[in-house]
């Protein structure tokens, strides 16, 4: 038999809304799925530290030492420590966690716009109208811009709820300016995770098309998408190329698969066809039903990008 999909890379670097956990409930199977593999958990959620986001996940059955985690809040602080020198005065819109990473890193936190040199912005519940205005403020007047990211929606128990993105617009709407962005897509934090980590050889495993698959794909590794998060297989046949993930699965128990059962292809007794924005994937008596959505985004991917992003998806 075929070795696992996760023996070709020397660290999986995995997402954890919509893939390892959703809000205070573990996915089903996910821990036991990760367990005894070389994962950094990677997340855009800036609004608690390593050690908090390591112990959450220990308190849910997963192994993870507190230097297993790597969130955007150390990704965005790094940037901006990049961007201005030591001492500049930071606007923080986010939660404690991103204020301790940026004094960590030798800036000084201000909480006037007047004050301010730089701004960056993650996602804090408690961010209101009082902070993001302040921030616009320092933002208009010439101060650099981080954003931890930019998720639009962050995956909870209870559904989709406004993520960082949309405050970012917020912001963005109100100066007409743009942030440096340090979580994914960008690449920001897969290089400071492999660097952390030793590794070379990464698969990026997510949810998200727009951040997890776009992001990895940016950073030149091998994508995992699972289907427990906020994107599903009608998203992937419409999806953009650098959305398009290398390997696609219910949950993330495909990483102990060979790499042939998790990749988009023909699989036996399905057939695809398409008739203008219809694509209908039917399958033959007797045939798998977890098979039809490899053979669906196969056929997708065969169309031109225009052709595929309006696709009705039919499954018989």
């Amino acid at each position: 038999m075929s070795a696992p999909l996760a023996a070709g890379y020397d660290r999986l670097l995995v997402d954890l809304d919509g893939t390892a956990y959703a809000g205070a409930v573990a996915i089903p199977g996910a821990a036991e799925a990760l367990d005894g593999l070389p994962v950094t958990y990677v997340t855009n959620n800036a609004s608690r530290g390593p050690g908090d986001v390591a112990q959450h996940l220990r308190d849910l059955g997963f192994a993870a030492p507190d230097d297993t985690v790597v969130t955007s809040a150390q990704a965005g602080a790094g940037l901006l420590a990049s961007l201005v020198p030591a001492g500049t005065a930071v606007l923080v819109v986010g939660a404690p966690a991103l204020r301790a990473e940026v004094e960590g890193r030798g800036l000084v936190l201000v909480d006037r716009a007047e004050d301010a040199r730089a701004v960056i912005q993650g996602h804090s519940p408690e961010t209101g109208w009082a902070r993001l205005s302040e921030a616009a403020l320092a933002i208009r007047a010439g101060a650099v811009w981080v954003a931890t990211n930019t998720d639009a929606t962050l995956p909870t128990e209870r559904g989709l709820l406004v993520g960082n993105g949309s405050m970012v617009a917020a912001v963005r709407n109100a100066t007409e300016r743009e942030p440096q962005v340090a979580g994914k897509p960008f690449t920001p934090i897969f290089v400071d995770a492999m660097r952390a980590a030793g590794a070379t050889t990464a698969l990026v495993v997510g949810d998200r098309l727009d951040t997890d698959i776009e992001g990895g794909n940016a950073f030149g590794a091998d994508t995992y998408l699972v289907l427990t998060g906020v994107n599903d297989v009608q998203d992937v046949v419409t999806a953009p190329d650098r959305h398009q993930p290398t390997f696609v699965a219910e949950t993330l128990a495909g990483l102990r698969l060979p790499p042939a059962a998790t990749l988009p292809g023909p699989r036996h007794g399905w057939t695809a066809t398409v008739d203008g924005d219809d694509l209908t994937v039917t399958g033959a008596p007797g045939a798998d039903p977890a098979d039809a959505k490899f053979v669906a985004i196969a056929a997708a991917r065969e169309l031109s990008e225009e052709r595929r992003s309006g696709l009705r998806l039919t499954i018989r």
